[in-house]
């Protein structure tokens, strides 16, 4: 039983009644969310970049989640002091302005997590949703290796078999997709093999900055909220310069918030609560339910793309589809721990 089982197992046994049974009912009622989150905002980013409207800007949208996340972390923060906002302040001066070394740790992930999010649009402008959900999944992958190189962390011999699973399945995928026996959803011109490789960076990048982020919270005395607050300063800074970089010009012309509308701004505001609501879900569910929360989904965007998006089902999709579920399931699996070895002294006694 990992450490965080284990402080949910005392929280229960501590709690009154009415407080086990919610705490029960919240890890489903998690996954839900996590499962409902997780679908449509791939649903909803897949139609907002393929629709015959005006293309706002990736990352003028990914600068506007990283702001909306720094402040209901700040919200969150500000409730665990009781509301008292010169203690909120003197909080993150003492954690934040006044540790500028441990602050500057976060720069790392923050970095790669923005350049992983402007992937993801040009990914989702480029592949099917559902095609693009399954291919996501070699995440997992890169988080493992990126886990034994960083961490040191061993993995089971069904973990590695999934491994192989999964990459099996996502190759499946792309095949069929690469030779276009899955037309597209629409008539936008798409380019498979350059949403192949924005998937493939963005699962690098996600598995390394994962990690990374991981390393800091277990070696660090800083809640996941202040965490979040740190990389989303640093996420509004590399944001901007990146939206500088690559396309001021427009932006001086058109406005930062050219071809924004409601659609958007909700796409913003669901991409920027994903992240919270995954740390719900660590925190009152487990793996096993995470990955069959991940596998609904998968099942969920490609239900939602044939009946919405003219998504074209092949037995070469179901089949990869299949493999990468099977293969999320088997890895969540918990690994057997090895008996404790007796001792001479504990023979002795017996």
């Amino acid at each position: 039983m990992t450490s965080t089982e284990d402080t949910n197992l005392e929280e229960k046994m501590s709690a009154p009644a009415w407080k086990q049974k919610l705490f029960d009912n919240m890890k489903y009622v998690s996954l839900v969310f996590l499962v409902v989150q997780n679908a449509t905002v791939i649903l909803c980013m897949r139609y907002a970049r393929t629709r015959d409207k005006e293309q706002f800007f990736a990352a003028s949208a990914v600068v506007m989640s990283e702001i909306i996340k720094f402040l209901v972390c700040c919200g969150i923060v500000l409730v665990q002091v009781s509301g008292n906002f010169r203690a909120f302040l003197a909080y993150l001066n003492e954690n934040i302005i006044q540790q500028p070394m441990d602050t500057l740790k976060l720069a790392v992930p923050s970095l790669v997590y923005t350049i992983q999010n402007n992937l993801l649009y040009v990914a989702l402008s480029n592949l099917p949703a559902a095609t693009y959900q399954v291919s996501y999944q070699l995440k997992i992958l890169t988080t493992a290796m990126f886990m034994v190189a960083m961490l040191g962390k061993s993995l089971s011999r069904l973990q590695w078999l999934s491994m192989v699973m999964l990459f099996a399945g996502v190759a499946i995928v792309q095949v069929q997709t690469q030779t276009g026996k899955a037309p597209a959803e629409s008539d936008s011109e798409q380019n498979p093999f350059i949403g192949l490789v924005a998937v493939i960076i963005s699962c690098l990048s996600s598995g390394f900055a994962g990690v990374y982020f991981e390393k800091i919270l277990k070696r660090s005395k800083g809640t996941i909220w202040l965490r979040n607050i740190q990389m989303s300063i640093f996420g509004v800074i590399a944001g901007f310069t990146g939206l500088y970089v690559s396309k001021w010009s427009e932006v001086i012309e058109k406005g930062v918030f050219y071809g924004f509308d409601a659609l958007v701004w909700f796409i913003i505001l669901i991409f920027a609560l994903g992240g919270l609501l995954v740390a719900v879900v660590i925190k009152y569910a487990d793996n096993i339910l995470k990955g069959f929360a991940t596998s609904i989904s998968i099942v969920l965007s490609t239900v939602v793309s044939i009946i919405w998006m003219n998504f074209h089902l092949t037995w070469m999709f179901v089949t990869g589809a299949s493999i990468v579920i099977i293969a999320v399931y088997l890895y969540s699996l918990p690994t057997a721990q090895p008996a404790p070895q007796t001792t001479q002294t504990q023979k002795k006694n017996w």
